[in-house]
């Protein structure tokens, strides 16, 4: 059977999605059919008002209403400190842990030579004048370790080790991980920097 034009449109659309196939944009397409106008309308309004309302700080490319963001504009942080993050909700998960008080800088990607992204599609350039202009004396790359985040953090510490002292997360066990699930690599990691317990 096919599908009125409208419907269709909204499938193909839904598609673009992450993890969203054309099954899963059909059953969405299918559901949103069936609310009021008013709720679709607050949809749409939320959609429009994404881009149009969202300003990336200057200083260290999140997302914020203002610019500098409140984090970049906050006297009261470790302005000598800058975590080196992937993506914004990298950013977000650290600053939800309370444990970090310094400034973040996000870098909007990872080196990834199969999809043809390059130190220089990313923010690098931006963050190699950053630290130049400012008093930065630690930079932490809080990169994920998979093959792609290990080569960027590779290629940041070659071009700013003779600027700042770099530091790396602790590789090691998620919390609240079983052992029997931990992949040999995390595990070998794991125990390699163990803790003493005293």
């Amino acid at each position: 059977m096919r599908y009125p034009q409208a419907i269709q449109n909204l499938i193909d659309k839904l598609s673009f999605l992450p993890s969203v196939g054309p099954k899963t944009a059909e059953r969405y397409a299918f559901y949103l059919l069936n609310q009021s106008e008013e709720r679709l309308e607050s949809l749409a309004q939320a959609i429009t008002e994404l881009k149009q309302k969202t300003i990336i700080c200057k200083k260290c490319f999140s997302i914020s209403n203002s610019n500098p963001c409140p984090i970049c504009s906050d006297e009261a942080r470790n302005l000598e400190s800058l975590c080196i993050v992937e993506n914004i909700q990298d950013l977000a998960a650290i600053e939800s842990t309370k444990q970090y008080n310094g400034r973040y800088f996000v870098l909007g990607g990872l080196v990834n030579t199969i999809n043809d992204i390059g130190p220089e599609d990313l923010n690098t350039d931006k963050l190699v004048n950053l630290i130049k202009t400012e008093n930065i004396k630690e930079i932490i790359l809080a990169l994920n370790f998979t093959l792609e985040g290990e080569t960027t953090s590779l290629y940041l510490s070659k071009i700013l080790k003779n600027h700042v002292k770099i530091t790396r997360l602790a590789k090691g066990l998620p919390a609240g991980s079983d052992l029997e699930y931990a992949d040999e690599t995390t595990l070998a990691s794991a125990l390699k920097y163990r803790n003493e317990i005293k």
